[in-house]
């Protein structure tokens, strides 16, 4: 068994990140059968998948994604700053990411928020997940607790995760109180005891983000059940298929 490969914003090392270009080529790898998305919502409540609070780096726009309505952020280029070879990709809705991954690939969404910045998004996001009947095929992860818990009251049975760069001492306890059954976990924090803990408890591991064969090989020393989560599916092929 090797370990699972998780499309970190899609192919994002070809491809210009949290873009349908990315997804497509992500997805068109029969090994890959997990992506890493963002998600946060529009002025006008859509959810759309875009990793920063900003446009500015990944779009020719400017400001904050909650400031816009959908159809002003649709409207903007998110390829050129990759390469020309993207110009005219746009910030995809989530809607658009749940159809082309139905019965293709899991999901793990990222709710990319903090306090009260998207009233709604919680309920948002699962709404459209239980439209494609995909419930079972993803988890929804944040930094934000609060965030969770949302998704926890909305859905008891929707998978969530925490997503964490450190190590605390009590994290097996903390995802316990938050009834998560996945964490999301900088590679660097991750060694055998720890997974062994985790696993113990029932907790899914994701490590992120990971580029090279050397750490890729660390993981699956450790356990083959680690999903690695990366930007360059193509050096987890490289590492576990040839």
């Amino acid at each position: 068994m090797n370990n699972l490969c998780v499309a970190h914003r899609g192919f994002s090392g070809k491809a210009p990140e949290n873009t349908m270009a990315a997804f497509r080529m992500a997805i068109a790898e029969p090994y890959v059968q997990w992506m890493e998305i963002d998600t946060q919502l529009t002025i006008d409540g859509i959810p759309v998948v875009i990793h920063d609070f900003s446009l500015d780096r990944t779009t020719n726009g400017i400001g904050k994604v909650k400031d816009y309505t959908w159809q002003q952020i649709h409207r903007l280029d998110a390829g050129s700053w990759k390469s020309r070879d993207f110009h005219g990709e746009r910030v995809p809705s989530l809607e658009e990411v749940l159809r082309l991954s139905c019965g293709r690939v899991h999901l793990n969404i990222e709710l990319k928020t903090s306090g009260d910045m998207y009233p709604g998004l919680e309920q948002a996001v699962i709404d459209r997940v239980a439209s494609y009947h995909m419930e079972q095929d993803v988890v929804l992860t944040s930094f934000d607790t609060g965030a969770l818990l949302k998704a926890k009251q909305i859905n008891p049975d929707i998978k969530t995760g925490l997503i964490i760069d450190a190590r605390p001492k009590d994290l097996v306890e903390r995802l316990q109180s938050l009834r998560c059954s996945f964490l999301s976990i900088g590679y660097s924090h991750l060694d055998h005891d720890l997974f062994e803990q985790l696993k113990a408890a029932g907790i899914t591991v994701m490590a992120w983000t990971v580029d090279d064969t050397r750490r890729m090989n660390r993981l699956a020393n450790i356990s083959p059940e680690i999903l690695i989560c990366t930007n360059r599916p193509d050096v987890w092929k490289k590492t576990f298929v040839y």
